[in-house]
């Protein structure tokens, strides 16, 4: 029987025999409908408390039950990549969520909300790991941060729709139809099944594992055993999940209250509100591509620290110093800050770990961060009670601090290529 060979072509690069711009297209699509999902949740929070008659409590934990959802899925789709392929999975997560999410639209108690709800953020948990990974193992060093920052920049522009459809469909028209939109992009998964192939990068490994021949990973080697059976890998891993749970104890806490925080406590009336939030992701998108840009030049860890630890800095600011006449500037301001982090998370994370453990590495500890996450918008919603949403909303400044210390201190950039099998 005659071996086949696995080798490249010495001349020709891996991205020009890979169709990246059109994975591209589809990731930066997939991620617009992962922000826009997420952001309903945020702009249906008070029709929701009305709906079902809800207290702030068992309001917050809606996002709690939609992070754990994001955790589960997250957790176990990094693992199917690694298994089954990124794009199999991109393609199977992005139809789950699809058609749970408007299915929710038809919910009639809090219960049938949760369940569904749960369901969606199963498979809505996957696609950032995914798309990620994906675009990591296309994309040349040089340029992977500007390119992973440019598709999140659709994560924000699905947050910026949905605050737009918000404000014109939910006065007019009820909150259910805003989650009747979600069934849409089963169209996306169809198109992306039959045109997205498999990075090279991930073949390649893929090839080895089969044949025993990689050493990071053995054949029918449990992927999770191969990380913490390595000091090196293992190390890593709890850091990332340490920095991952504090940076989305902080962003979705800030994400799913701070609408109601300026509709409620600042009295502002919700199509100015939505007005504001629309100009605070428009920020968020510049400076994703911005943050991206100068990972690439001056280094990840950088800017990364920049963004959290501004962020954690600024939120006190934003909640002390606001007034009727500088809010609309203030949460410009914030935008920018806010939307670094998650420009550069994704490739500061994926270098971190080989390709073999790749997509397990960042599945498991991105998404143990979602789960250790879901605390974040219960809290506030506890603390509103008790206190106010601003004070919740204080205690987000800190997650963001931490968060950035961890990988300013412990974690070097740069440390796997993804385009090495």
């Amino acid at each position: 029987m005659k071996s086949v060979a696995i080798t490249a072509d010495p001349s020709m690069s891996s991205t020009q025999k890979q169709p990246w711009k059109l994975a591209f297209v589809f990731c930066f699509l997939v991620l617009l409908c992962d922000g826009a999902d997420v952001g309903i949740l945020a702009f249906t929070l008070s029709s929701l408390k009305l709906e079902f008659g809800l207290t702030n409590v068992q309001a917050g934990a809606l996002g709690s039950w939609s992070l754990i959802g994001m955790g589960i899925g997250g957790f176990f789709g990094g693992w199917a990549c690694d298994r089954f392929g990124r794009v199999r999975v991109m393609v199977t997560a992005t139809a789950l969520f699809a058609l749970l999410s408007g299915c929710v639209g038809f919910a009639q108690t809090y219960e049938q909300f949760i369940i569904l709800r749960v369901g969606a953020c199963i498979g809505l948990g996957s696609l950032y790991v995914a798309a990620n990974t994906l675009m990591s193992e296309m994309v040349p060093t040089q340029h992977r941060t500007t390119v992973l920052a440019t598709i999140m920049t659709g994560y924000t522009l699905g947050s910026l729709v949905i605050s737009s459809l918000s404000a014109w469909i939910i006065p007019d028209y009820g909150w259910r139809m805003i989650y009747f939109i979600s069934f849409i992009p089963i169209i996306l998964s169809v198109l992306m099944h039959f045109t997205l192939s498999e990075p090279q990068s991930w073949k390649e490994s893929r090839a080895l594992k089969l044949k025993g021949l990689n050493s990071t990973i053995e054949k029918r080697k449990n992927s999770y055993r191969a990380i913490f059976e390595s000091p090196r890998h293992r190390i890593m891993f709890i850091l990332w999940t340490m920095s991952s749970t504090l940076l989305l104890f902080g962003y979705f806490g800030v994400s799913n209250w701070l609408p109601t925080y300026l509709e409620t406590e600042l009295g502002i009336n919700f199509k100015e509100m939505a007005i504001y939030m629309a100009g605070t992701y428009l920020t968020m998108m510049f400076a994703k591509v911005i943050a991206g840009l100068l990972a690439d030049k001056i280094g990840r860890k950088i800017v990364f620290a920049f963004g959290t630890m501004g962020t954690a800095l600024f939120i006190p600011v934003l909640i002390y110093m606001h007034t009727p006449e500088n809010i609309g500037w203030l949460m410009i301001a914030f935008g920018f800050l806010y939307g670094i982090p998650y420009a550069i998370n994704a490739t500061y994370l994926t270098e971190s770990f080989p390709t073999a453990i790749r997509g397990t590495a960042m599945g498991g500890s991105y998404n143990i961060g979602r789960i250790g996450s879901a605390l974040a918008p219960l809290t506030i919603g506890y603390m509103a009670m008790h206190n106010s949403i601003g004070a919740g909303l204080l205690l987000m400044a800190g997650a963001y601090f931490l968060c950035g210390l961890i990988p300013t201190l412990f974690i070097k950039e740069k440390q796997y290529d993804p385009q090495e099998a």
